[in-house]
């Protein structure tokens, strides 16, 4: 079905690889578009209660594909056409969503990890803000979600000097959210993506929406919300499920509904 990459669910998981890794699973038009679409294809899928992207081969993402590229391009209509869908179909996703970084992740590659829930970094995985390279400036939600994450400053310095930064030196600025073993890889991404496939994925989805909009409302309108998806969060089987599983001393049996 997909020419750039691979895509199947397991056990509630939805698993969207980049495969082009004789091109370090650097983006072309068509990655671009088969991202989103399976992301489109795992957020309608009710049997998916979280999403993991990762890649094939030594790197995650290496960042846009510079051979697909001319010096007629356009950068912006470019990023108009093609990785801003994408990155809105993310941020639309009331699902958790994680990239398990198995390798580089460079420029839009970063950007693509940057805009997941979740970052979980092999320990020989490595970060670089490539852009400043070739005189561009961060794209693909960089330049909204990374000084969310690591802070202003922090944020400038990734981006102005351009400077590569190990997996120990990404969990320290906080960039990402585990750094986990090459022995233990497949096992901890698949254990931490099922933990999340079996949490009360109707709270996560409400806990993502007020979160993001957190960003532009002031406290009153915060309160606001709170109080409006906690009635829905309160109406839902998984609360009834948590309640009853507190009272009967047991583990709850989630379903996301």
């Amino acid at each position: 079905m997909y020419e750039t990459i691979e895509f199947e669910v397991k056990n509630h998981v939805a698993w969207v690889t980049l495969n082009r890794p004789e091109k370090l699973n650097a983006f072309n038009e068509q990655m671009k578009i088969e991202i989103k679409e399976s992301l489109k294809k795992a957020a309608a899928d009710p049997d998916v209660r979280c999403i993991v992207i990762t890649g094939n081969g030594r790197a995650f993402c290496s960042g846009q594909d510079l051979q697909s590229v001319s010096e007629d391009t356009d950068y912006g209509e470019h990023l108009r056409k093609y990785y801003n869908p994408m990155i809105q179909q993310m941020a639309a996703i009331e699902k958790p969503i994680i990239a398990a970084i198995n390798g580089t992740a460079a420029g839009a590659g970063l950007s693509l990890a940057l805009a997941c829930d979740f970052r979980l970094a092999h320990e020989k995985s490595s970060f670089i803000e490539a852009f400043i390279h070739v005189g561009l400036v961060p794209d693909s939600g960089n330049m909204y979600y990374l000084p969310r994450i690591v802070g202003h400053a922090k944020a400038l310095e990734l981006a102005i000097l351009g400077e590569k930064i190990s997996a120990a030196e990404a969990m320290d600025i906080g960039l990402v959210t585990q750094v986990i073993p090459h022995e233990k890889w497949n096992e901890d991404v698949t254990a931490f993506a099922e933990k999340l496939a079996h949490m009360p994925t109707k709270a996560i989805g409400l806990i993502k929406r007020y979160f993001n909009q957190s960003w532009d409302s002031n406290l009153q309108e915060v309160l606001g919300k709170e109080a409006y998806a906690q009635k829905i969060a309160g109406s839902s089987y998984d609360h009834r499920e948590g309640i009853a599983a507190f009272l009967e001393k047991r583990k709850p049996l989630f379903l996301g509904k």
